[in-house]
């Protein structure tokens, strides 16, 4: 395998695991960093979907103690009933809203400038949202959401499939609209992120299966295993965060990044290819 392929492998993996869990759209950074690295084939786009894993399965090992023990006590706990059922109900929407609409999202969205629009907005969004006075906090643990609740997260959750938008962003920052504390809506995007990337993420392998051979293996693994170590690190820093810290700083850092992008793309200084 091409060392220099490796390494491009490592700087993917290090993006997705980075960017996929914080407010700031891993899929955007994901389309620009590959555009620098020259890996926008097709191939690349099944290389971004594969490392994904590598990010969900960190979330997985972080919240495996109450992922596990709701699954254990299912059947004898409301508490446990309640948390599955929730998530289930979190994850419809974008299930059944990806599976119609995703492959024209694509087509016409993935591209620097609808990015790069992307990241500005939800960075106008953040900062409205920090700056209102107090928002009314109904929930602060995820125990507390009913059904309607979660279905309301589900669907801001949609947003996050223009790319630049930011998945987790849209859960947690709509989440505190909704009346969750920041830790609530943090906890719950999350837990959202597990299904909704899992089965995105499959279904995208299965239908692109042809390109795969066994000889990418060093390639996939490499960006695995580096999205893994980065986004274990990540979600543990980032609970930590949220205790004592606003979304503040990422709403200036999507504001920033976007500027730089369209500014690049409009000088012709970098061509970006979605």
């Amino acid at each position: 395998m091409d060392p220099v392929l490796l390494i491009k492998a490592t700087i993917m993996g290090i993006v997705e695991g980075l960017t996929e869990f914080l407010p700031v759209s891993s899929t955007g950074h994901l389309i620009l960093t590959g555009t620098l690295l020259g890996m926008t084939d097709d191939k690349s786009k099944v290389f971004d979907i594969a490392i994904q894993t590598g990010a969900i399965l960190a979330v997985i090992i972080v919240y495996w103690q109450r992922i596990s023990g709701a699954f254990q006590d299912f059947g004898s706990s409301e508490r446990a009933r309640r948390f599955i059922i929730n998530v289930a109900i979190g994850f419809l929407p974008a299930a059944l809203i990806g599976f119609f609409v995703y492959k024209k999202i694509k087509v016409f969205l993935f591209n620097a400038p609808v990015v790069a629009a992307a990241f500005i907005v939800g960075g106008l969004i953040i900062l409205w949202v920090e700056r209102r006075a107090k928002l009314t906090v109904r929930i602060n643990d995820i125990d507390e959401m009913t059904p309607l609740d979660a279905l309301k997260v589900g669907l801001v959750q949609c947003l996050g499939m223009i790319p630049g938008t930011s998945r987790s962003g849209s859960t947690i920052i709509g989440g505190m609209l909704l009346g969750l504390s920041r830790k609530a809506a943090t906890d719950f995007s999350f837990f959202l992120a597990i299904p909704t990337l899992v089965a995105a993420g499959g279904y995208s392998m299965w239908k692109e299966r042809a390109m795969l051979s066994m000889a990418d293996t060093p390639l996939f693994l490499v960006g695995f295993v580096v999205s893994f170590l980065s986004a274990w690190l990540c979600v543990r820093w980032l609970l930590r965060y949220i205790s004592s810290h606003t979304f503040v700083p990422f709403a200036w850092y999507r504001i920033a990044f976007g500027i730089v992008v369209l500014f690049t793309a409009w000088s012709g200084m970098v061509d970006w290819v979605a």
